[in-house]
């Protein structure tokens, strides 16, 4: 049997499970790889126009456990790109940033203004979940073209973007740097199972994720210096970590048929995909619970 693949995502608990060797006491045979390579990530995260999260698992893994925005991973695994993990799910502190010297104060004056974000991903659906309480639809205007999370955070360093939706450690940089949070956009996160990996081998990774988050719950401070282990080398001597915080937080609570549906029926209200990628939408073919 292959060994059980993981792979850290911008977020601490793999980084904390393998340093105290919670993976290794739980029994689980593994090999912990960055799912980014060992090149530089400021160039291993640039994207295509319009390629994101779904894109990804359209393409397929060769994780067995992927995480990203829990309205792409219930699209996509209603559309049989994998099985949607249940017993768990994360929430990701997310926002809108401007340079310190923008004009725009407040989320009404982001109207017409180009906002950065992840071609159906998380940010992507953020951004438009937090702005629909100030603007029309037609008011908000998203660019894809700007990469994902690295890609545009770097944009918007240079002042070669007017705003852009940020999570993890760019958003933490962000504001080491004093750029201007305009709205709070904060997004729950899931997991897909890839392929058909054994249950017990999921059950044994969530317990080490499980102990590893209780760890950052009590001491964050002793392990926001994993953020530097995914960021662009370009910023490695400006980043303070110190001063991060602990990111996305893994709850261990059940991702409901209830959350499912109204996060199927959000997404097809608000047309971001075509009626053909929306798979069926049925709680009992796109999901699954295995247990602790």
């Amino acid at each position: 049997m292959a060994k059980f693949v993981v792979s850290p995502h911008f977020r601490l608990q793999e980084w904390v499970a393998e340093e105290k060797g919670y993976f290794k006491d739980e029994g689980l045979d593994y090999v912990f790889h960055s799912m980014w390579g060992d090149d530089d990530p400021g160039k291993t995260h640039v994207t295509p126009d319009k390629s994101g999260a779904y894109q990804n698992f359209e393409e397929g893994s060769d994780n067995n456990v992927s995480c990203a925005c829990h309205w792409t991973v219930n699209v996509a695994a209603s559309a049989g790109h994998g099985k949607m993990y249940t017993d768990a799910y994360s929430v990701a502190p997310c926002g809108v940033f401007v340079p310190p010297e923008s004009p725009i104060k407040h989320p009404s004056q982001l109207k017409d203004v180009p906002i950065s974000v992840g071609y159906q991903s998380g940010s992507h659906y953020a951004t438009i979940q937090a702005l629909e309480q100030y603007l029309k639809p037609e008011d908000i205007k998203l660019s894809f073209a700007d990469g994902i999370l690295f890609s545009r955070m770097e944009k918007l360093i240079d002042r070669n973007v007017p705003a852009a939706s940020l999570f993890s450690g760019p958003y933490y940089f962000l504001e080491q740097l004093g750029f201007r949070k305009i709205i709070d956009s904060t997004f729950m996160i899931a997991a897909m199972l890839n392929g058909n990996p054994d249950a017990e081998d999921i059950r044994k990774y969530f317990r080490a994720l499980r102990r590893a988050q209780r760890d950052i719950d009590l001491r964050p401070e002793l392990y926001t210096h994993y953020y530097r282990n995914e960021f662009p080398k370009r910023f490695l001597e400006e980043i303070d970590t110190r001063r991060w915080g602990p990111g996305e937080r893994i709850v261990f609570e059940p991702y409901t048929r209830e959350v499912f549906e109204q996060s199927f029926r959000w997404i097809a209200e608000h047309k971001i995909f075509g009626d053909h990628a929306m798979g069926s939408g049925r709680y009992e073919e796109a999901c699954v619970s295995i247990g602790t």
